[in-house]
């Protein structure tokens, strides 16, 4: 196989050009799914900062944890339902390179804000004492900073060195790009890439993964020891981190099973579970969290029904005027 120049190189996403006559149903549903994701995500946030009784850690994270999602929906959805609809299936090398680093990073965001905020609950039920004192926004804030800072850096390296492939083809078989999709056309020596993004990886997710196992397990025998109006408040706010931590990793685990299927329905299979995973992990943290945090909820309730108020109101003024 013959090297490609990278400069103008024009790469074929095939889960886009094997979907065929199913291209408008697909975009129908990308709309659904990103118009409902920006709504519920913005809203939690508008809530958020607006309501000065929400300005505690645990909902400045939640905040964080939406705004990641309107990035990571940002991302891909639109492009993607642009190119279902014009029916276009290519992307230049430099836009490929463009979209891994926001797809990547946003997954990346995702991890590290579930284990800050399994942390802040550990903080919150173990020492509530000393919580105040631990975990204050000043604190939360510099922890977010030192988060976008480690992942931009990492993702930066990761990018740059998939920059410097030798590519052999440009059959994508998925509908987005990152790295691992060039990757599996490199035909150069890509070892350092691989390496660095392998260790860099992992260093993060078991990382995260130990300090969040060791945060829920201590987290529940604290639990054990505190009265029962106590223990079932902590024990909620416990499962529902653990719900929405539990379906981001499935929807993780979903996107790296693709690579591993081979043969003519790879591309097919590949955007199914790109859809799948899309609803799975951009849909359910803003409704989770959304329906189960008690003051959030109550919050948002309040501001929907002041709106309502609010609207009769304004058009009886506008008559009287």
């Amino acid at each position: 196989m013959e090297n490609i120049s990278l400069d103008n190189s024009i790469l074929i996403l095939m889960g886009l050009a094997d979907i065929g006559n199913f291209k408008y149903l697909y975009s129908f549903i990308t709309i659904v799914v990103y118009l409902t994701v920006m709504v519920l995500c913005f809203t939690i946030v508008f809530v958020t900062y607006t309501e000065e009784a929400l300005h505690e850690p645990m909902y400045i994270l939640i905040s964080h944890l939406m705004v990641n999602g309107m990035y990571g929906t940002t991302a891909l959805m639109p492009k993607l339902i642009v190119d279902l609809l014009t029916g276009c299936y290519t992307i230049p090398f430099t836009g490929c390179l463009a979209q891994g680093f926001f797809v990547q990073s946003f997954p990346c965001f995702e991890i590290f804000t579930f284990t800050a905020m399994a942390y802040d609950r550990y903080l919150a039920v173990g020492h509530p004492l000393r919580y105040p004192m631990l975990m204050t926004t000043k604190v939360i804030m510099k922890v977010l900073l030192e988060i976008w800072v480690y992942v931009l850096v990492g993702i930066c390296a990761i990018i740059l060195l998939a920059s410097r492939q030798t590519l052999c083809g440009v059959k994508i078989n998925s509908v987005f790009c990152e790295t691992v999709s060039l990757t599996y056309l490199s035909c150069g020596d890509n070892t350092l890439g691989m390496v660095f993004g392998f260790i860099w990886t992992m260093v993060m997710i078991v990382g995260c993964l130990i300090v969040i196992v060791y945060c829920y397990i201590r987290t529940f025998i604290v639990c054990l020891r505190i009265s029962h109006e106590a223990c079932q408040k902590a024990i909620h706010t416990l499962v529902t981190h653990i719900i929405a931590y539990s379906t981001f990793m499935a929807s993780v685990l979903f996107m790296v099973f693709r690579y591993r299927i081979k043969g003519e329905t790879q591309s097919v299979v590949s955007l199914v579970v790109t859809f799948v995973t899309g609803v799975l992990s951009f849909t359910l943290n803003p409704m989770i969290y959304g329906m189960r945090t008690e003051a959030l909820r109550t919050k948002i309730l309040q501001k929907l029904l002041r709106s309502k108020l609010d609207l009769p109101n304004k058009n009886k003024k506008n008559t009287f005027a």
